[in-house]
C-alpha cells in the first residue's frame, strides 16, 4: 500500500465516522436550549454593602418591615445624625473603600451584624488588619463610617 492510498482511506474512515454522529437534542432546563427558563439571580451577600450600581433591577420597591433597608429608612428621619459602634475587623477592602466588620447592637440604629460599610476617607482604613477590635463612627444619612478608633 502506498502513502497516498492510506491517507484516503484514513480520510474516507474519519469523514464516516462524523456522518453517522448526531447531536442529541438539548433538554428544556439546559441553559444552551433557547425555551429554557432564567437561571435564577443569586443572593445578595449579607457581608458586603452594594452602592445601587451594582444592584441589578429596580431596588426592592417592597421590602419587609424589619428588613435592614428599611430600619435606615426610619432613621434618616430623626435628628441623630451618627451613630457609634464597636466590632471586629473582618476585612478591608481598599479598593471598593469598605470595611467588613462584626459587630454589636449599635443603639437606635442597627441590631448585631457582620457587614461591610464604605469609608470616607479610605485612609481611615490603613493600619487595618482582620481581628482588630475598633469603635467606629457611622455617619447615618449617609451609611458611612467616617472613624474609626483601634481598642487595645
Amino acid at each position: 500500500m502506498n502513502f497516498r492510498s492510506v491517507f484516503f482511506a484514513t480520510v474516507f474512515i474519519l469523514m464516516s465516522g462524523c456522518a453517522a454522529y448526531e447531536l442529541q437534542p438539548l433538554s428544556l432546563d439546559h441553559p444552551a436550549n433557547p425555551s429554557a427558563p432564567p437561571a435564577p439571580r443569586p443572593p445578595l451577600s449579607r457581608t458586603l454593602a452594594y452602592s445601587r450600581v451594582d444592584i441589578p433591577g429596580p431596588l426592592a420597591a417592597a421590602e419587609p418591615q424589619g428588613s435592614h433597608r428599611s430600619q435606615h429608612s426610619t432613621e434618616s428621619s430623626g435628628a441623630q445624625k451618627t451613630a457609634v459602634g464597636e466590632g471586629k475587623v473582618i476585612a478591608t477592602v481598599p479598593n471598593a473603600n469598605q470595611l467588613v466588620v462584626e459587630h454589636g447592637e449599635i443603639k437606635d440604629f442597627m441590631e448585631p451584624m457582620t457587614m461591610g460599610y464604605r469609608v470616607e476617607p479610605a485612609s481611615l482604613l490603613e493600619g487595618l488588619k482582620p481581628g482588630d477590635q475598633v469603635r467606629f463612627t457611622i455617619d447615618v444619612t449617609k451609611k458611612t463610617i467616617v472613624r474609626i478608633e483601634k481598642l487595645k
